[in-house]
């Protein structure tokens, strides 16, 4: 049986690195770049930049829930989850917005 996570490559500020995260993870973090109108490395180095714990792959499934659950609070309206619970201070998510 063939493993739903997926070692994939990606150049963060002129470094190779490995992450290792299933498709539905990959997509939304795809997704998010394309809306936010920045590259993918871009948005995971902004992700790796702010991360304080964990390693990079669960950094990134912590940022791409983060972002689906701000937007969605059950009945299609805007949320916004506890700060506790945000990866990417609104810092830097605002300047990740700018971009857009």
């Amino acid at each position: 049986m063939k493993s739903p996570v997926v070692k994939r490559s990606i150049v963060i500020a002129g470094h190779k690195t490995s992450v290792s995260l299933e498709d539905a993870f990959w997509r939304g973090l795809k997704d998010i770049a394309t809306s936010r109108r920045v590259t993918l490395s871009d948005l995971v180095g902004a992700i790796d930049s702010e991360r304080q714990h964990g390693n990079l792959s669960s950094a990134i499934r912590l940022f791409v829930l983060s972002h689906f659950q701000t937007r969605m609070n059950g009945k299609g309206e805007t949320a916004q989850p506890p700060r506790e619970t945000m990866l990417v201070p609104p810092m830097a998510d605002s300047i990740l917005r700018a971009e857009q």
